[in-house]
């Protein structure tokens, strides 16, 4: 008798069966913005609540997604708290701009993310994979959460500056992890902040830490401008030094170039460092399939690849990624307030409300995907870009703010997984104990497991 296929369903927080109260909410949204949601939250379009006088929506529906987030997009504004968590991480760069500003960097910034600009970065990325591979092979354990977040930091400052390991990026990395850690984490003052300055006592730790910030990364500018790269190897600095306004003919300044650099710095190395962490974690709770992209690696090793298009060689591999940015996405929120009224998805939305859209709940919404907390890569056969075809899968934003290092960020992760699973067999240490998502600014884990190497 034929066994039937039960699929892997990975850890994640409960969803409560009633609306948590209101105080529970945002306690609970504190300490992990995914253990908050309510079973209707996965099974109904919309869903309207006002807790402690704010009204709030969240939108599941993807015409209404699109509608806020692309068609309407002017009558919304992103909500102060994001500011007040991620402006000292990334200053006035394309991903906290807006308006005129933002449609500006937009159009100077998205000559440097093409594909053909993306493939000359391969290089750094390969060198990023192989340092990663020699570092990890030096002991039969790793905590592959830390060695990732330095791998694709390494990854970031070649593309960026092609600055390889040194103090700086030690540093670098010290300073992510506090800030996520400790003064970035979002707290509820930010929930109920009216301006970036509110309950200025509170940002302090923030302050410091911008300020720590930006003046090492003016630093690092300074010096890569004395030794510009030039050639197959060039980096993102020397494209944004060349960058012109197609409008207008004019450059960055020098704080656009430093806000850029911080903004690429977090995006290419936080998520992407997540990203793999998930998709290891999964695939040692899946070894079939970790065993399946070994032979199709096998088939087509790391080593051999010189552009974009070897990475079609691995369609399982990107699968496999896909999903996991599914199942724990990077961003687990996006939130937006009205500042018109409007209509969506057959809802009044009056100024003032907070617009709501979370790829977490709409990756497992009931709607849309079938088993959808189970870990299924072959949902994504065929489809190479689905955060373009799939409404319901945002991984990477949507509409004109959809981030624009998407190619960046899926052909670094690509070559990092593929180069460690070329050379070891990943299991966890303690596979009794489940790794379960925390989302703050980013979906981490609760806790850094030990992770088994065993040499192919």
């Amino acid at each position: 008798m034929l066994t039937p296929f039960r699929p892997l369903i990975p850890p994640a927080p409960k969803v409560h069966e009633k609306d948590l109260p209101g105080w529970r909410v945002l306690f609970e949204f504190n300490r992990n913005t995914v253990a908050t949601q309510p079973r209707r939250a996965f099974e109904e379009l919309i869903i309207r609540r006002r807790i402690f006088g704010i009204e709030s929506i969240l939108v599941n529906d993807p015409d209404g997604v699109r509608h806020v987030l692309a068609t309407a997009m002017d009558k919304y504004k992103r909500l102060v708290a994001a500011d007040r968590i991620l402006g000292p991480l990334g200053g006035d760069g394309m991903f906290l701009s807006a308006g005129s500003q933002w449609r500006r960097q937009r159009r100077m910034l998205a000559p440097v993310f093409t594909p053909a600009k993306v493939g000359l970065l391969l290089p750094h990325f390969m060198a990023a994979a192989s340092a990663l591979a020699e570092r990890t092979a030096s002991s039969p354990r790793a905590n592959l959460s830390l060695a990732f977040q330095e791998a694709t930091l390494d990854a970031v400052l070649r593309a960026l500056f092609s600055l390889p390991e040194s103090a700086e990026r030690a540093r670098i990395t010290a300073m992510v992890r506090h800030y996520l850690a400790g003064p970035g984490r979002p707290n509820i003052l930010d929930v109920f902040a009216r301006t970036k300055e509110s309950f200025a006592f509170a940002l302090r730790g923030r302050r410091r830490f911008q300020k720590a910030w930006s003046d090492m990364i003016d630093a690092i500018i300074t010096a890569r401008r004395n030794s510009r790269a030039t050639g197959a190897n060039a980096d993102v600095l020397d494209l944004l030094l060349s960058a012109r306004d197609p409008e207008a003919g004019e450059g960055l300044s020098e704080a656009e170039i430093r806000d850029q650099c911080s903004t690429m710095l977090i995006a290419g190395y936080e998520t992407t460092a997540r990203l793999l962490f998930w998709a290891s974690y999964l695939l040692t709770l899946d070894t079939a399939e970790q065993n399946r992209l070994r032979v199709e690696i096998a088939a087509f090793p790391p080593e051999r690849v010189s552009n974009l298009d070897d990475l079609l060689n691995w369609p399982r591999l990107r699968q496999v990624l896909l999903e996991s940015l599914r199942l724990y996405p990077p961003a687990a929120y996006m939130s937006r307030k009205a500042i018109a009224d409007d209509m969506v998805a057959g809802e009044v939305i009056r100024t003032g409300t907070q617009v709501w859209v979370s790829p977490w709940v709409l990756h497992r919404h009931r709607k849309f995907w079938d088993n959808p907390t189970a870990f299924m890569p072959d949902r994504f056969a065929g489809k190479l870009s689905p955060w373009t075809s799939i409404g319901a899968f945002l991984p990477f934003g949507a509409g004109p703010r959809i981030c624009i290092g998407a190619t960046f960020a899926m052909a670094e992760a690509q070559i990092m997984l593929a180069t460690l699973l070329s050379r070891f067999r990943v299991t966890l240490e303690d596979a009794s104990r489940p790794v379960m998502p925390v989302a703050r600014i980013t979906t981490a884990p609760s806790y850094e497991p030990w992770f088994r190497l065993e040499r192919i």
